[in-house]
């Protein structure tokens, strides 16, 4: 059974610039993108899934309504964010960076139902290093007023508003599902070992 309550939107608008090419259109499975790997991977979970972009580059899309676009000049996750909240019409939303594909779906259903605590307005991951991923987790949209100001005080620092936020971050005994695929390197191990995170 898919989730209806909570949408999926993958953050793919970077400018990707430690990759050398936008990584959200590199080839990651049998010729699809990453972005297509991640979206389909979504979709299986969650019953509407979308992709927040500075542009319309994703031809897998079956409708355009599924694209979110970011016109803002600044390159920044905030902005991203606040034009999310504003578009899709859910409580909570899944979000998530399209350099991370290799993400469990028990991960992620872990993450929901921790979110349907009411004391949390964001649900984030730490990995088995210690390194937390403001990016991946569950936000609900009581935090848009914030952002909203953050945005107008030239305040783009996610971690700035998780600290300001209800949150709760979940320790998971994993490495490799959350690896950020940031530079040529990590996107040749993510292809040696993806087989096991499908």
């Amino acid at each position: 059974m898919k989730y209806k309550n909570v949408s999926a939107v993958i953050l793919a608008g970077g400018k990707s610039s430690r990759m050398g090419q936008d990584k959200s259109l590199m080839d990651f499975n049998q010729e699809k993108s990453m972005a297509q790997y991640l979206y389909e991977k979504l979709e299986k979970i969650f019953e509407d899934v979308y992709i927040s972009s500075k542009e319309d580059k994703f031809d897998f899309l079956a409708s355009k309504q599924n694209l979110i676009l970011d016109s803002s000049d600044i390159f920044s996750p905030m902005v991203a964010l606040e034009s999310i909240f504003t578009t899709i019409d859910k409580q909570k939303i899944f979000i998530i960076t399209v350099d991370m594909p290799l993400i469990l779906s028990e991960s992620i259903i872990k993450l929901l139902e921790d979110s349907n605590n009411s004391l949390y307005e964001i649900v984030i991951v730490k990995d088995k290093d210690n390194n937390i991923h403001n990016l991946c987790g569950v936000f609900d949209k009581s935090v848009l007023n914030k952002i909203e100001q953050y945005i107008k005080d030239d305040i783009h620092k996610i971690n700035y508003l998780i600290k300001n936020s209800r949150h709760k971050i979940i320790k998971f005994d994993s490495r490799e599902e959350f690896l950020n695929l940031n530079t040529p390197q990590e996107y040749q191990k993510a292809l040696q070992v993806k087989n096991k995170f499908n």
